[in-house]
């Protein structure tokens, strides 16, 4: 059996993650592929529960490193769980969110070295890399005044601007260094401009496999 893809959609807060994905998803569902949604942190009971546990403001600390630990240990469940059985089942994987961005948040954001952050994930994903990553990006002015009328902001979006641009830059240098598994998109775009370049990617890697 042919394994499926795993395509993952990345970028700041605000850029609109979860609506483009339902558009490419659409898009691959039409061409006849069985799709999983998810998203990290999260996509099962336990790692969901860790999810909750980041984006919660506690009364106690959170140190950068604990963070990244914590994002690890939702990702192996996750992976071992979920992504890995779904892909030998043929099935396409498509995530909100996965490694790139701890390289991003975690690395770019919080300044934690990036050797760790690829040590770390050598050790929980192996060899188990996106084969499409969609960058949405926008500047984070953008971001974050769209974040700011979803409601009250989690522990993540309450972060202040620098934090979002060098999340942000870290992104754009990881799309540069890795050209042949990044697609960029302009989210600034009006909507129907996003979801027509969206379309246009599903249909290239839909076609790649024929």
């Amino acid at each position: 059996m042919e394994t499926g893809k795993f395509i993952t959609f990345e970028g700041i807060e605000g850029v609109g993650k979860s609506t483009n994905i339902g558009h490419f998803v659409t898009a691959v569902e039409a061409a006849g592929h069985e799709v999983l949604v998810t998203r990290e942190p999260g996509g099962t009971p336990t790692a969901e529960r860790i999810r909750d546990l980041l984006a919660e403001h506690g009364s106690e600390a959170m140190p950068e490193v604990a963070e990244l630990l914590l994002v690890f240990a939702a990702r192996a469940i996750h992976v071992d769980n979920l992504i890995r059985p779904a892909l030998q089942q043929g099935t396409w994987v498509v995530s909100d969110r996965f490694t790139d961005s701890s390289r991003a948040y975690q690395g770019g954001g919080r300044g934690l070295p990036q050797e760790d952050i690829n040590r770390l994930a050598d050790w929980v994903h192996g060899d188990l890399e996106p084969d499409l990553t969609i960058l949405l990006d926008a500047p984070v002015e953008t971001g974050m005044e769209r974040a700011g009328d979803r409601g009250d902001p989690d522990r993540f979006e309450s972060e202040d601007p620098g934090f979002f641009r060098r999340v942000r830059d870290t992104y754009l240098q990881l799309a540069q260094a890795q050209p042949e598994r990044f697609v960029v998109v302009d989210a600034t775009q009006g909507l129907e401009a996003v979801q027509s370049a969206i379309e246009s990617i599903a249909h290239q890697i839909i076609n790649s496999i024929k």
